[in-house]
């Protein structure tokens, strides 16, 4: 295992934690499913090999109820029957964010619009602050090499 870089950030900022925390209930408020948001945030810390999130969010998922079939089956959603509809725009919208610098138009307005067919504006915004979100946690994990299984935010 390779050691860390550093403490976790949020241990050495804990004041920087709290907006996050404010941010994290604000979206689990969005109307959202929680299994959604749950496969959204593995998605992309499986696209962003962060070690540390894939381990929490199968932990929290587990917790929630969602199933080991359903997520051993995330990384290869497009072939897998375990996800319905609303799910697979949703994981489609985390994927092309997630991976921006990959393709200039990332989020096409197919991808755009097949998600905005089964969430409105708010679940909307739910969805694209909870990757965004996810997406800095990822970064922040990776850069200081945080171990998967390790204290958690």
């Amino acid at each position: 295992m390779v050691p860390a870089r550093m403490r976790n950030p949020a241990d050495v900022l804990p004041e920087a934690v709290k907006p996050l925390q404010s941010l994290y209930m604000t979206i689990q408020g969005s109307g959202v499913p929680a299994k959604t948001l749950g496969l959204v945030h593995l998605r992309a810390s499986q696209i962003n090999g962060c070690a540390f999130c894939v381990d929490s969010g199968v932990t929290h998922a587990k917790q929630a109820g969602e199933s080991d079939e359903r997520l051993h089956a995330v990384a290869a959603w497009r072939e897998s029957p375990h996800f319905d509809d609303a799910e697979c725009a949703a994981l489609a919208l985390a994927e092309a964010a997630t991976r921006m610098a990959d393709n200039p138009e990332s989020v096409s307005d197919e991808i755009w619009n097949a998600a905005a067919k089964h969430y409105d504006e708010r679940k909307l915004g739910g969805l694209v602050m909870w990757i965004g979100l996810t997406n800095l946690f990822n970064r922040v994990n990776v850069t200081t090499r945080q171990a998967a299984g390790s204290k958690t935010w």
